[in-house]
């Protein structure tokens, strides 16, 4: 009698802990490699990325391109993140226009690569 007993205190116990959700299995899974639009665009982070992509490309192009603002993006988590940012930037006659870039950023080890860098019209 003792062995059904605890057999059916012990199937309770793994049928009640195999239906309750984890506090992991209520979080919403991160995505690795999937684009996703960038939620909050005027982030600090976001905008001070874009910033630096921009000085980037201008000590490659030397073209005194000057950063506005981050206006969109898409973000993919990868070893690391990967951005595609919309960036209004204006040239040294007064121009403004929009420039597409591409960074790969890994914060932990202060890694940062400007990837890609266009006008996008």
């Amino acid at each position: 009698m003792k062995a059904i007993s605890a057999l059916i205190v012990a199937a309770a116990v793994l049928g009640l802990c195999s239906v309750a959700p984890t506090a992991a299995a209520r979080v919403a899974p991160q995505i690795v490699g999937a684009w996703k639009p960038i939620k909050d665009v005027s982030d600090p982070h976001i905008q001070e990325l874009g910033g630096w992509a921009v000085s980037e490309h201008v000590k490659q192009a030397n073209d005194g391109l000057r950063f506005g603002k981050v206006v969109s993006g898409e973000e993919m988590v990868v070893s690391g993140m990967n951005y595609k940012l919309v960036i209004e930037a204006t040239d040294g006659a007064g121009k403004s226009a929009t420039y597409g870039a591409a960074v790969y950023e890994q914060e932990w080890t202060k890694t940062r690569q400007l990837l890609a860098f266009e006008p996008a019209n």
